[in-house]
């Protein structure tokens, strides 16, 4: 009986499409990042670069409706650090402040929800994030209720005698207290993802090697929620240091932030080079931050 050879055309096309299949595999992941990065390149990349050359623009005259023409003058960010340096120092400050008492509030809570709340924990979670359900400007007009000198909080604070001011509204504490509470459930909800994945035997294994409540929080239960803690202070720190709304609606004149004054450059003064540079300035100063503070906090996975 002759032996049965298989045809060259059949090995040919066999040979021919592994090949093809394994290409349209590797593709397929980029085909997919595609949407996302033109979205990115569109609504990013793109103004990102017209607010840098932008910053580098002087004035044709004297006037605003005179218009403006690029010219490479980087003294526009010798002039926005110069003339707004205390404004950029505030908005960290109320920033970092904010940051750190929205932390102190939303760890303990974000313990209970994680791992003491039961069945319970869903109603907990909806009541977390319903406050968004309001306008950022509704709940930030809503405090200057709350904290109105005749109020009952400030009343109440007045007969303990806690009050510098006799007042809270228009002062720094309001502003603080308005950036904690507004941005609170953006440190809630890292924190309650990150500790939901705790491990229980490893606090019970703290406590059987006789370590203290405090011990064991501080070796087991902290070291292990800290991508929580990392994530949470970023989404807490980025736009608080960025925000205007509650420092123009909760302070005074002398509570301006980075953020008034860049929206009173681009609005009112429309002087756009230097509006423009301080946008830059902030953002860089911002990245810096972030950087060291990742890097400090032994998470650079997180980047």
């Amino acid at each position: 009986m002759p032996a049965i050879v298989p045809t060259p055309a059949r090995s040919a096309a066999t040979g021919s499409t592994e090949p093809t299949v394994r290409r349209g595999r590797r593709a397929t992941p980029y085909v997919l990042l595609l949407p996302g990065l033109a979205w990115l390149g569109v609504f990013f990349v793109i103004p990102l670069f017209s607010l840098f050359a932008t910053s580098l623009q002087s004035p044709l005259g004297n006037s605003p409706d005179d218009g403006y023409y690029f010219a490479w003058d980087f003294s526009n960010y010798a002039t926005a650090f110069q003339s707004y340096g205390e404004q950029f120092v505030r908005s960290f400050v109320y920033a970092g402040t904010a940051t750190v008492l929205a932390l102190v509030l939303a760890y303990p809570l974000a313990y209970y929800i994680a791992l003491r709340a039961g069945r319970w924990r869903g109603l907990l979670l909806v009541l977390v994030v319903a406050p968004f359900f309001a306008s950022f400007l509704i709940r930030t007009m809503a405090w200057r209720t709350i904290l109105a000198d005749e109020g009952m909080v400030v009343s109440f604070l007045n007969a303990l005698h806690l009050l510098p001011q006799d007042r809270i509204l228009n002062t720094s504490i309001a502003v603080v207290t308005g950036l904690t509470y507004n941005f609170l459930p953006f440190m809630i909800l890292p924190l309650y993802a990150s500790l939901e994945k705790l491990d229980p035997r490893l606090v019970e294994a703290g406590q059987d090697l006789y370590a203290g409540p405090f011990t064991t929080f501080r070796k087991v239960t902290l070291p292990l929620s800290m991508p929580g803690v990392v994530a949470g202070t970023l989404l807490t720190f980025i736009p608080a240091a960025g925000d205007y709304i509650n420092a123009r609606l909760l302070g005074s004149t002398q509570d301006r932030m980075i953020g008034n004054v860049i929206d009173s450059q681009f609005i009112i003064v429309r002087n756009y080079p230097v509006a423009s540079a301080l946008s830059f300035i902030l953002m860089a100063s911002i990245l810096l931050l972030v950087f060291l503070y990742i890097r400090r906090s032994g998470t650079e996975d997180l980047v």
